[in-house]
């Protein structure tokens, strides 16, 4: 099969689809209207730079300029499947290029973008409803994406491979190490976690340390937080971390928090690889996070912006040990049974198989 994703060729998702489905055997190639390249695809990247400083007006535009491109870079490679990802940008390149198309939603693309006027409203109704199949990570995703169509989205979450994401030995830093993986954003509520720890911290007096690993354009602020909260002997900044250390990271510690503060927060990828590898975690009540674990169970599920219920929730896990280990051992057994990346895109596969027939969800049954 060839398979042709429109999609960001530096993003670290387009890159595991690719990986996935050349893995497989198939034939991929990715039009990007970013720089980027990816081993074993034909790449034609765009190298478009500051895009984020255009209006929506010029975007708009810039957008359409390149349709002549893409639709030459189709006729070269002659994929059987083309995929958008994103149903603003891409999505409208999709639709204007003539050919019948796959749109998977991301996140901002439909619970911000469709918002800010009525005509990116009516944009993101256009792409979205030419559209041969979308699919969407989460549920609460797919309901924001279903006030702009009424054409059936298939939920297909983005897994990780738990051959790689495992729990494994490691050296540990601390008796109750906490911590999260994100980049530097202060949207992913980074004061409400720092905050947290801090009470928790008087609260308990304990050997501990906070992981904060990434980077990021508001990591002087995230810093400051830290000084001015007088910890910074508790925590660790590691900086951008690759794939290995990530797993690694992820093993020192006994609770990952991510309390993000997006009500648009599509699903939880690093929740995911945290709990993969066998660690229970903390997660905001936020858009499509929580089903990236399994509150209750797995994981405590907090208020947004709220960094008592961190603190409180931090406080359960150090003085109930028991509760802090059968909560990290069904956070590796929820990732086993639902987000295993092989059976997340064995479904994306029979979507794939089933194109050129498809009608509705009911042909994948």
């Amino acid at each position: 099969m060839n398979i042709l994703y429109l999609a960001d060729a530096h993003s670290s998702h387009t890159k595991k689809f690719v990986d996935y489905f050349l893995g497989k055997g198939h034939e991929v190639s990715v039009f990007s209207l970013s720089s980027g390249e990816i081993d074993g695809a034909r790449v034609q990247s765009l190298n478009i730079k500051n895009e984020s400083g255009l209006s929506s007006f010029k975007k708009f535009f810039l957008y359409y300029s390149k349709i002549g491109k893409l639709k030459k870079f189709i006729n070269e490679v002659k994929p059987d499947i083309v995929h958008a990802h994103y149903a603003s940008s891409y999505g409208m390149l999709a639709r204007l290029s003539g050919k019948k198309y796959i749109l998977s939603v991301w996140g901002s693309d439909v619970y911000d973008f469709p918002n800010e006027n009525i005509l990116k409203k009516h944009l993101i109704k256009k792409n979205l409803n030419k559209a041969s199949v979308i699919l969407s990570t989460s549920k609460d995703m797919k309901l924001e994406a279903k006030k702009f169509t009424d054409k059936e989205i298939i939920v297909t979450p983005f897994g990780v491979d738990i051959n790689e994401y495992r729990p494994m030995e490691v050296e540990r830093i601390s008796d109750f190490t906490v911590g999260t993986i994100k980049a530097f954003y202060k949207k992913y509520g980074f004061d409400y976690l720092i905050e947290g720890y801090k009470g928790f911290l008087e609260e308990t007096g304990a050997d501990s340390k906070l992981i904060l690993a990434g980077k990021g354009p508001d990591f002087d602020e995230i810093v400051k937080k830290v000084l001015d909260l007088g910890i910074k002997d508790k925590v660790i900044f590691p900086g951008f971390i690759n794939k290995e250390e990530v797993i690694k990271t992820f093993n020192q510690m006994d609770v990952a928090v991510f309390p993000s503060v997006l009500d648009s927060e599509s699903f939880g990828v690093a929740a995911v690889e945290a709990g993969a590898c066998g660690v229970c975690q903390i997660v905001s009540n936020v858009g499509g996070l929580p089903e990236a674990t399994n509150p209750g169970v797995s994981s405590i599920l907090v208020p947004k912006e709220n960094s008592n219920a961190i603190r409180e929730a931090l406080v359960k896990l150090y003085k109930d040990r028991s509760l802090l280990e059968k909560m990290s051992t069904e956070a590796r057994k929820y990732v086993e049974d639902n987000y295993n990346i092989e059976d997340n895109f064995a479904v994306i596969e029979k979507i794939y198989n089933n194109f050129n027939k498809f009608q509705n969800k009911k042909e994948l049954d």
